[in-house]
This record gives structure tokens, sequence and C-alpha cells, in this order.
């Protein structure tokens, strides 16, 4: 169920026929109840800081804990696997924010291969892929992994269209590029993130945009095993390797990308060093500072250098 191209994180919007899914599925005897109101349901994950839910859910499930849940309370429904590393990416971090939501909605994680039908409905091509539901039916989704501001800015929206009030983002500004980012309009959005930093040179999530913007240019229309296996044909490579730690990136595999590239610095010298160097710093911006991984190829980093 993988998908073998490599593409911006594309959102999307449209209708998905869930009545095959309605009549497939078999309710429980007794319908679904929020975790912080009854105790957590079977199959639920522990509830995280203020009683938000993770919940697992199967086509047993998918009734009660989905489409009835979601007439009250917006559910984003994670489709994934065991096998999948940039599942692995996304899911930690949509659990954060499951929690931080404090119950204002519900994480709903479904296993592809234990639940084919389930995917099947949803038309599910590639994973990770991430629906919103709303009222019964999906109101927007996306594939592939995302920065964490992004994902804020989307299940923002996601409540809004549930009902919920939330607070309107700082900067409107940084809205239209992410949008623009999201729908895969890479000229207005570098146009828009570069007048922001003109502004603001130290907004942290611009400069994440416009290097996500970079990544999705060179990433766009390759083909990912062609480019792993010329970069590991020819290890001294600088664009073979640099345009593979891009793959790996794009796909969700940021700690491989560091470390093929802190592994460069170290075979490097002079300006190849340098370029190198740059390129991985550009791959940190995407993350963020805050990001683990980054720290530790921070840290690994140093070692190459000095």
């Amino acid at each position: 169920m993988s998908d073998p191209r490599i593409t911006s994180s594309i959102f999307t919007r449209g209708a998905v026929d869930l009545g095959a899914l309605r009549s497939a599925a078999q309710p429980p005897a007794q319908s679904a109840t929020r975790p912080t109101e009854r105790g957590a349901p079977a199959g639920a994950a522990p509830a995280g800081p203020g009683g938000a839910a993770v919940i697992n859910v199967t086509e047993a499930t998918f009734q009660a804990e989905v489409l009835e849940r979601s007439l009250t309370t917006p559910v984003v429904v994670d489709f994934w696997a065991e096998w999948c590393e940039p599942c692995k990416q996304l899911s930690p971090v949509l659990e954060k924010l499951a929690a931080e939501g404090g119950g204002a909605w519900v994480l709903a994680k479904i296993d592809v291969d234990a639940n084919p039908r389930i995917a099947q409905m949803f038309r599910v091509q590639g994973i990770p892929m991430v629906y919103a539901v709303v009222g019964g039916q999906p109101v927007d989704a996306f594939s592939g992994v995302v920065p964490e501001a992004q994902l804020r800015q989307w299940i923002g929206a996601v409540l809004k269209a549930g009902g919920v009030s939330v607070e309107e983002p700082e900067d409107p500004r940084l809205t239209e590029a992410d949008e623009a980012l999201i729908t895969g309009d890479l000229d207005v959005a570098e146009r828009a993130y570069k007048k922001i930093l003109a502004e603001a040179p130290a907004d942290r999530a611009a400069e994440a945009g416009l290097a996500q913007v970079g990544l999705a240019r060179r990433v766009t229309g390759v083909n990912p095993a062609a480019v792993l296996a010329a970069a590991q044909a020819a290890p001294d490579d600088l664009d073979a390797q640099l345009l593979a730690a891009d793959v790996e990136m794009a796909s969700g595999q940021a700690e491989l990308a560091y470390q093929r590239l802190v592994g460069l610095v170290g075979r490097t010298a002079g300006e190849e060093r340098e370029r190198v160097r740059q390129h991985l710093v550009s791959l940190f911006t995407i993350a963020g500072p805050d990001d683990p991984a980054v720290g530790a190829a921070r840290r690994a980093l140093a070692r190459a250098l000095f």
C-alpha cells in the first residue's frame, strides 16, 4: 500500500461515500461515549494530558468510534501500518497534539493491514494518510509527513468545521503562505515566506516553510528508488547524496537523511564540505530546533566538523 511517488504533502478535499462503511461496521451493543466521560472504550490508548483520546479503531468499532462520535466531536483518522516508517514520524506528533487538545477532538488510529475495507472505502493509496471526519462525513485529508506547525493549523481548521471555537492565527500572512504550500503552489508560497522574512528575519515558521518549498522543488518528479540506488552506487557523488537525503526527508525518514549528510561531511573538505553542511542545516530548518532528531544530528555534525 506504499506509494512509490514522492510529492509534497498535499491536503485534499472531497466527499467520500461512507454508505458501505456504515453497513459493514458492526456497532457495539452500547453506543460510544467519550473517554473523559465514562472511561476509555475498549481499544483506546491511555488518555493524554487534559483527557484527550487516542483510540485504536477496527471495522467493528468504526461506526460508533468514528461516524457517531464525529456528530459531536471532530475525529482525526490516522491510517498507518507497523512497517510504515513515515507513519512512525507522523503518528507521535498527532498523538501529542491530541493530548494537547484536551478533548476538543479525538485521534482514531486505523491499521490498514488489519482493516483493509476501511482503507479501501477511504481510497487510501499510500500511508500515512489522515482524514478529518466531522458530522459523519470526511471534510478534509492529507497524505505524507508534514511539519508540526502545519498540522496545528490544519487541526484548527478541522475544529472550526466542527463548530469548535479556536483562536485565530496570529499572523494571517503565514496562514496564506502555508495554504499555498499545502495546495502545491510553490511560487506563491515562496514569495509569501520571503515577504514575511523580509519584515521578520527571525520568523522560524516562515524559515521552515521556505525550506520546505526548496525541498518540494528538489524532489518533485524524481523516482525515489532510482535516486537511492544511484546514491548507494556512488557514495562520494555529492549531487547523488544530497538528492538521496532530500528523498529520505520527504519520505519521513529524517534521521536517515541526517545520518547520510553527517557522514558525507566527514568525508569531504573545503567548499564541498560547506555545501553539504548548508544542505543539512536547511533540512534541520524544516523540522525545527525542538525536534529531538535535529538535536542529535547537530551534535553528530559538530563532532564531524571539529
